[in-house]
């Protein structure tokens, strides 16, 4: 048995199908108000509790060989320690009482780079070091990005020609495929070559920000408008904010790095992937064209 967590996530619901293809047994872990139809029609157990209850931790393990935790706050999200770190810390030791066979964490690329200002960034390396010490076989992967996130960019653009972002144009990112880093981590509970390893997670290309824009022109046959204010803009926005919800001004720290900073894989890390994991990458626009139907 595999339990999901944060199964019907963009990732977690691809990773239900995965395993789910491969007639595998899988026990999604969900909250009572997210939609969780497609894992039932799927065929997934389906666990209905709360990542915060370690009570409820401790039920969604019983049973269970492998555990894939994909859950998380987002970028803006004013509870990271809850979701990102203490769920995380209680599903580790909920795992290993269970006696969980291997434990696959969906990380960040760049958790290990000390960005003191991203409350997500910290809780996952915390999560990470964590996951190292407990004694579980483990596997960590830290993607640099989903390319599902980018789908409801394409879909603006497609309605404007307009693409709107902060970041610095010539910031270098990898994003990977939403399906292959299920694959991967679907692949890495039973990969020997996996087993205690941390994998740097991206897609086949190093890309610049203004080569994503480039990419939804071509799909859609039409002239990209970039509109791209400078990052201080959002700077004081957010210390604007700081005067009446600090608690969002720290929050927003984990966008800014987002914003501010490059993910992307080396050429080796990611011929390292697909040897390792046998499989051979998507390119981004490959996948945007296979997901908006063109």
């Amino acid at each position: 048995m595999y339990l999901v967590t944060g199964a019907t996530g963009s990732l977690g619901r691809r990773v239900v199908r995965v395993l789910r293809d491969r007639s595998q047994p899988v026990r999604g872990f969900v909250r009572l108000t997210s939609n969780y139809g497609e894992l039932e029609e799927r065929g997934a157990e389906v666990f209905i509790g709360d990542l915060r209850r370690d009570r409820d931790i401790e039920k969604a393990t019983q049973g269970v060989r492998y555990v894939i935790s994909t859950h998380g706050a987002n970028a803006r999200s004013t509870n990271p320690d809850e979701i990102d770190y203490r769920a995380n810390i209680d599903l580790i030791d909920s795992a290993k009482a269970a006696g969980v066979e291997h434990f696959v964490f969906i990380s960040v690329l760049g958790a290990d780079r000390g960005y003191q200002d991203s409350p997500v960034f910290k809780a996952k390396r915390e999560v990470e070091k964590y996951l190292e010490k407990s004694g579980l076989n483990y596997t960590i992967l830290r993607p640099s990005g989903f390319a599902s996130d980018l789908i409801p960019f394409a879909e603006k653009f497609r309605q404007t020609g307009i693409y709107l972002t902060l970041s610095d144009l010539k910031n270098r990112s990898s994003t990977v495929s939403t399906e292959d880093l299920a694959q991967i981590a679907v692949t890495a509970t039973t990969l020997e070559a996996a087993k205690n390893k941390i994998f740097p997670v991206g897609g086949p290309e190093i890309l610049t920000r203004d080569e994503i824009p480039r990419i939804f022109g071509r799909i859609f046959n039409r002239e990209p408008i970039i509109i791209n204010p400078p990052l201080f803009l959002f700077d004081s926005i957010r210390t604007t904010l700081g005067f009446v919800n600090p608690e969002l001004q720290k929050a927003l720290g984990t966008l800014r790095v987002l914003l501010a900073d490059e993910f992307y894989c080396t050429t080796e890390e990611i011929d390292t992937l697909e040897t390792t994991f046998d499989i051979k990458l998507e390119r981004l626009e490959d996948y945007l064209r296979r997901n908006l139907g063109f």
